[in-house]
C-alpha cells in the first residue's frame, strides 16, 4: 500500500512521525463513462474559455477564489498559498479526547490509516493506540492536507490508528423540516419495532456484496462473447400491508424464520385487546358452534325430559314395591295375630281334665 502523506501527530509533548493511508477503495463502485452512441466512441471534456471560447490547455489553468456572494473571481497563485500561515502544517495537533457518541456521523468524510514512519515512531504509536482503545475515547484535532485544513478524529481500530476528516460544524445542513405533524405510537408497535430489531441478529460483514455491480459485469461479460442478456428474476414482494402491526409482525416472523427457527418460534404472540391473523382464522370455527349451539341444547333438553321420565319411571316403581311390601307385612301381621286369637278360643273351649284323688 502507498502512502499518499507524511506527517506527524502532536500528542502534548510528543512527536509521532506518520505515514497516511488510504482507508477505503472507490474504484470498485460501478461507474460508466460517456460514449457517442452512433460510433460507440468516448466523449471528451475540454476546458474551454468562457471569455474568447478557446480551450485551454492544462498549463493555463490556475486558481481563483471567488468570495461568498459576490461574482467577482480572485486569481491565486500556489506561491501565494505556500507562503499563508497554517498552525497545524503537516502535523496533526490533538486538542481533546472525547467520547465516541459525541462525533455526529454527519460529519464523517474521508478515512485513512496512520503507520508509524521509522522505528522511533513505533513505540509511541503503540502508546496512542492503546490508550486511546483502552480509555474508549477518540482524539480530536486539526490537519492540513492537500492545501486544506480541517477536523481530524483519530481511533484505535484493528490493531491501528484510523484517522477521518471531519466537516466543519458549518459545513453540516440543518435538518429540514421533512416531517409536519407528530405521530402518535402504541407501546406495542415500539414492542413490535424492538423485537424485529432483536430477531434480525447479527450481521457478518464478510457476507456484503454489491448485487449491482455484479449483474453490471455479468451484463457485460454476456454482451461481450455476444449472447443475450438474461433479464434477473422478478424479486417476490408481496401486497401492500397497511396495518403497521401486522406488517411488524410478518417482519417478525421473516426474521426469525430466516434465522433457521422453527414455525412455533417464529409466531408472535397475540397482544391484548388486538385481533391477530390467527384469532381472525378462528373465529368461522367458533361463529358455526355458535350456530350450532341450540340443536345442541334442545338435543339436551330432549335427553333431559327422557331422563326425568325414567327417574319418575323408577321413583314409582320403587314407591309402588315399598307399599307392597308394607301391605304385605301387614297382611302377614293380621294373619298370625287371627292365628293366635283361634288359638286362644281353641284353647279355652276344651274342657279341662279332672284331677284324679
Amino acid at each position: 500500500m502507498r502512502s499518499i502523506w507524511n506527517g506527524s501527530i502532536s500528542f502534548g509533548l510528543v512527536t509521532i512521525p506518520v505515514k497516511t493511508y488510504s482507508a477505503t477503495e472507490r474504484t470498485s463502485s460501478v461507474s460508466f463513462m460517456r460514449i457517442h452512441e452512433k460510433d460507440g466512441a468516448p466523449i471528451q471534456y475540454r476546458k474551454m474559455c468562457e471569455l474568447d471560447g478557446k480551450e485551454v490547455p492544462n498549463e493555463e489553468v490556475g486558481k481563483g477564489y471567488q468570495p461568498p456572494g459576490d461574482d467577482t473571481v480572485v486569481p491565486v497563485t500556489d506561491d501565494e498559498l505556500s507562503r499563508l500561515p497554517a498552525p497545524t502544517g503537516k502535523a496533526l495537533t490533538i486538542l481533546s479526547f472525547v467520547d465516541p457518541s459525541e462525533i455526529d456521523p454527519l460529519q464523517m468524510d474521508k478515512a485513512y490509516y496512520l503507520g508509524p514512519n521509522g522505528a522511533s515512531a513505533a513505540k509511541p504509536y503503540a502508546l496512542l493506540r492503546e490508550a486511546l482503545e483502552h480509555h474508549r475515547k477518540v482524539a480530536l484535532g486539526k490537519v492540513a492536507m492537500r492545501g486544506r485544513e480541517s477536523l481530524a478524529m483519530l481511533r484505535a481500530h484493528d490493531g491501528a490508528i484510523v484517522m477521518h476528516q471531519l466537516l466543519w460544524p458549518d459545513q453540516v445542513r440543518p435538518a429540514p423540516d421533512v416531517v409536519h405533524e407528530e405521530v402518535k405510537l402504541r407501546e406495542n408497535e415500539m414492542a413490535l419495532a424492538e423485537t424485529l430489531m432483536d430477531s434480525l441478529g447479527e450481521l457478518d460483514p464478510a457476507e456484503l456484496h454489491d448485487d449491482y455491480r455484479e449483474a453490471v459485469e455479468e451484463l457485460a461479460a454476456a454482451k461481450l462473447e455476444g449472447e443475450e442478456p438474461v433479464a434477473p428474476a422478478p424479486s417476490a414482494s408481496d401486497a401492500q400491508v397497511i396495518d403497521l402491526t401486522a406488517a411488524l409482525e410478518k417482519s417478525v416472523r421473516a426474521a426469525r424464520s430466516g434465522r433457521g427457527e422453527g414455525a412455533e418460534s417464529a409466531s408472535v404472540t397475540p397482544i391484548r385487546g388486538r385481533t391477530t391473523k390467527k384469532t381472525a382464522e378462528k373465529k368461522p370455527a367458533a361463529s358455526k358452534s355458535t350456530a350450532d349451539a341450540p340443536a345442541k341444547k334442545t338435543a339436551a333438553k330432549g335427553g333431559t325430559k327422557k331422563s326425568t321420565a325414567r327417574t319418575a319411571q323408577k321413583s314409582t316403581a320403587g314407591t309402588a314395591e315399598k307399599t307392597a311390601r308394607k301391605t304385605t307385612g301387614k297382611s302377614t301381621t293380621e294373619k298370625s295375630t287371627a292365628k293366635k286369637t283361634t288359638a286362644k278360643k281353641t284353647a279355652a273351649g276344651k274342657p279341662r281334665a279332672k284331677k284324679s284323688g
